[in-house]
C-alpha cells in the first residue's frame, strides 16, 4: 500500500511525546477515567492537521448544534460514530475545534470517548496518542471471547467485571456533568473484506436505554489505513492524506428510537437487541453513501 506508516512519518515525535505522556500502562478499576493530556494533544493536532486535505470539515453542523443545545439543557448525550481508523476521534475533535460554529467548537472539549484497554496497554506510543483525548476505558467483550484457556478466562472475567463496573460509574458521572459520550458501535475498526468488523455490538442497546439524545456520525474519506500485512500493529498504519467529512445525523431521542424500532419487530424475534443495533448500522450505511456522492 502506498504511503508511509505512522512509525516512518512521525517517529520523530515519539521521544518528545514520551517525555510528556503519563497515562496508565495497565488498566484496573481505579484508573478507567483519563482526562486529555494537552501536551500530547499538540502532537495529535499536528498529525491530524497535516493529513486532512482541503475541504475536510464537519457537516450537518445544525445537527451538531442541536445536540449541543440538548446537552446544555441538561439532557445526556450519546454520539455513535463509524470507525475506520485510529485517526477518527483526533480528526473529529480537530475539525469541530476549527469549525466556524461556536457551538461545534464548544462541543469538542466536552466529548468523552469509550476506549478499549488495548490502546493503553499494547504500546507506549499508541498509549501516548490515546491519552490526548478524554476517555473512559473498558474491558471489551471481544477480548474475553478470544481467551481459550478456561482458568485464564475465569480470572479475566472477574477483572473485566470490576473494570466495566467502574467504567459505568465514570460514564454516569460524565453524563451528569454535561459531557457527551462517544462510542464506536462496531467496537473495532472496519476492515475491508471482513464484514464482521462492521457489525454493531449487541451491547450498544444498553447505551440507548441509558441516554436521552443521540446523533449518528458518519466518516467519509480515510487518511489512515490499516496495513493489511500488519493489521495488529497500530504504528504500521499507513498515512495517506484525504478529504474527510464527518456528518451528524438529525437528533434522535434514544428511548423513542429504541421503543419504536422494537415495536416494529416480530413478537417472536429471537434477538431484538441485536436487531436494534443492526438498524443503527444500516442508518450509518445510508448516510455514508449519500455523503460520498458529493464528497469529491
Amino acid at each position: 500500500m502506498e504511503g508511509q506508516s505512522i512509525r516512518e512519518k512521525y517517529g520523530f515525535m515519539f521521544s518528545q511525546m514520551s517525555q510528556v505522556a503519563h497515562a496508565a500502562a495497565e488498566i484496573d478499576e481505579t484508573n478507567v477515567f483519563e482526562e486529555a493530556n494537552p501536551e500530547t494533544r499538540k502532537f495529535m493536532d499536528k498529525l491530524a492537521g497535516e493529513n486532512l486535505k482541503e475541504g475536510s470539515a464537519v457537516s450537518g453542523v445544525e445537527n451538531f448544534e442541536a445536540f449541543f443545545d440538548a446537552i446544555e439543557s441538561g439532557k445526556s448525550g450519546l454520539i455513535l460514530m463509524e470507525h475506520y481508523s485510529n485517526l477518527d476521534l483526533p480528526a473529529l475533535i480537530y475539525l469541530l475545534e476549527h469549525s466556524k460554529s461556536e457551538k461545534c467548537r464548544a462541543l469538542a472539549p466536552r466529548i468523552v470517548a469509550i476506549a478499549g484497554m488495548k490502546l493503553n496497554e499494547e504500546n507506549p506510543m499508541v498509549r501516548a496518542f490515546a491519552e490526548s483525548f478524554t476517555r473512559v476505558v473498558i474491558y471489551p467483550t471481544r477480548s474475553l471471547n478470544k481467551i481459550t484457556d478456561e482458568g485464564e478466562k475465569a480470572a479475566q472475567e472477574v477483572k473485566a467485571r470490576k473494570i466495566n463496573l467502574a467504567a459505568m460509574k465514570a460514564m454516569d458521572k460524565c453524563k451528569r456533568s454535561g459531557k457527551p459520550i462517544l462510542v464506536f458501535p462496531s467496537g473495532t475498526r472496519y476492515r475491508p473484506g471482513k464484514p464482521e468488523t462492521k457489525r454493531g455490538l449487541r451491547e450498544i442497546d444498553s447505551y440507548l436505554r441509558l441516554f436521552d439524545k443521540m446523533i449518528l456520525v458518519t466518516i467519509n474519506g480515510l487518511s489512515l489505513h490499516i496495513d493489511p500485512e500488519n493489521p495488529d500493529d497500530m504504528l504500521a498504519d499507513i498515512i495517506r492524506p484525504d478529504k474527510m467529512i464527518f456528518t451528524a445525523s438529525p437528533l434522535f431521542d434514544c428511548k423513542t428510537f429504541r421503543k419504536e424500532y422494537m415495536a416494529s419487530l416480530p413478537e417472536d424475534e429471537a434477538d431484538p437487541k441485536q436487531k436494534v443495533i443492526d438498524h443503527v448500522m444500516s442508518l450509518f450505511d445510508a448516510q455514508h453513501d449519500e455523503v460520498e456522492k458529493t464528497r469529491l
